[in-house]
């Protein structure tokens, strides 16, 4: 699934339930050792999605030690990002090169429990939701933000709240976002799928030198895990 909205030079890998052994690093399975039995399950799913996308690249299995935030150590030269939900893991990764940042997320696609949405969205994007679904706009514009989110930490090395970033969906499979706040990203694009009960979002930003000069992008809080 995520595979349909990434562009070229994105490597993925997918897994909807955790049937792969969980053949971790020494150093992986020290960092997750206190983890109750299903975060480890989704914890070496996940894992194992990253490094086969890395094969995709050409490149060797290495560990993925959780780092900030708990955001994927991803080996020097690659960037990535690795998501899961109920019934789903997947991982992105992609060559520093070309690409300056990724990010993915997975949802159920079912609507946000009560109160959720008011805490994680602005009054303008709250405007955009009263349309007929599926997909649930509210989980989706969720999904969005997380997707922006992983993209975001990485290169900021900061958090970013989500208010401080205004989402539009489209109902194109598109979504477009204004970040509110100084950083390395201002205006970001990325794709959302709807399909088999689940939302996928993704971001994949090129490397500035992959941009034509005219659209070349401007260049400790409390925080959620990056992935």
């Amino acid at each position: 699934m995520i595979g349909a909205l990434l562009p070229p030079g994105v490597a993925w890998a997918e897994r909807f339930a955790d049937d792969v052994p969980e053949a971790l690093f020494p150093q992986e399975q020290q960092a997750i050792a206190q983890a109750v039995p299903k975060r480890r399950r989704e914890f070496a799913t996940g894992r194992w999605c990253a490094r086969r996308a890395l094969h995709r690249l050409g490149l060797p299995s290495v560990p993925i030690l959780p780092g900030e935030r708990g955001a994927p150590g991803w080996p020097p030269g690659v960037v990535g990002s690795i998501t899961h939900c109920p019934g789903y893991r997947g991982a992105v990764v992609a060559r520093a090169g070309a690409f300056l940042t990724v990010g993915v997320d997975a949802e159920v696609d079912e609507p946000l429990p009560d109160g959720v949405l008011e805490a994680v969205s602005l009054p303008a994007e709250r405007s955009q939701l009263d349309r007929p679904g599926p997909p649930s706009w509210d989980r989706l514009l969720f999904s969005a933000k997380e997707s922006i989110y992983k993209a975001w930490f990485p290169v900021a090395r900061r958090w970013l709240d989500f208010t401080e970033a205004q989402v539009t969906l489209h109902d194109d499979g598109t979504f477009t976002a204004d970040v509110l706040v100084d950083g390395p990203l201002r205006a970001v694009g990325g794709r959302w799928l709807s399909s088999g009960g689940l939302l996928l979002t993704a971001v994949a930003i090129p490397a500035p030198a992959y941009f034509p000069p005219a659209s070349r992008p401007a260049p400790p809080r409390r925080g959620r895990p990056a992935q």
